[in-house]
């Protein structure tokens, strides 16, 4: 367990009863955890309850030391192991990790759980998810990568082996470049049923990509189709 573990706010939108299952989404850096509020009528899910927790603020390098919310620092934008800092993923990790088991104990199992998340947050849902020890019903992957890869095959659990995945990028993204998402879709994706999506827009999620993130959700949910996914 982390020394430091952040005690994360929330925010929640959908059902407190008669849920078909749970999202637990995670924000980009420097965001909010009320960032994707205008896309939840556009998913339409009434049965869905969505979880939003709100980093911790903290210092950045990369801006300077500027305090931000944020899941970790990033030191630099050069490839590296000391590119982010894994005492606080993992600090994260464990936070997120108990927000799983908070829904647990609101009468939600791990299969009915979907992690998500943007950017950073993203990161951070595709990270807990490939480590998480009993099976969870997805992973959303907006404009992420993949976090600590030198301990990925040391840390996976086969739990999630073949957990679907959907990851959407944006074609002329600058922030996460669309090579850094795809290589983290392509090492992770075999195995499993995987989609890859892309729209032609920067650091955001395009238009095209909102069908998609819905059907997938969906079908998360639904018990006769949670092991495929389809655009």
């Amino acid at each position: 367990m982390p020394q430091t573990v952040p005690t994360l706010q929330l925010r929640e939108w959908g059902p407190d009863e008669d849920v078909r299952g749970a999202v637990i989404w995670m924000h980009g850096l420097g965001a909010s955890s009320s960032d994707f509020d205008p896309l939840l009528p556009l998913l339409g899910l009434p049965d869905v309850r969505f979880v939003f927790p709100q980093a911790p603020t903290i210092p950045v390098t990369l801006n300077g030391g500027y305090r931000m919310p944020a899941w970790y620092d990033i030191r630099t934008l050069e490839p590296g192991p000391d590119r982010e800092d894994e005492a606080g993923i993992r600090a994260s990790a464990w936070a997120i990790t108990e927000l799983i088991h908070r829904e647990n104990a609101r009468g939600i199992p791990c299969d009915r759980i979907v992690l998500a998340g943007f950017s950073q947050g993203a990161a951070m849902a595709l990270h807990v998810a490939l480590r998480h020890p009993v099976p969870l019903a997805g992973v959303v992957v907006l404009s992420g990568y993949l976090l600590v890869p030198d301990t990925l095959e040391e840390e996976a659990s086969p739990a999630n082996a073949a957990t679907p995945m959907l990851f959407c990028h944006g074609t002329i993204d600058e922030v996460v470049t669309p090579s850094r998402g795809k290589a983290a879709y392509e090492r992770v994706a075999r195995g499993r049923s995987a989609l890859w999506h892309t729209d032609p827009v920067g650091h955001t999620i395009g238009p095209g990509a909102i069908p998609t993130l819905r059907n997938f959700l969906d079908a998360r949910f639904d018990e006769g189709t949670r092991g495929e996914c389809s655009p």
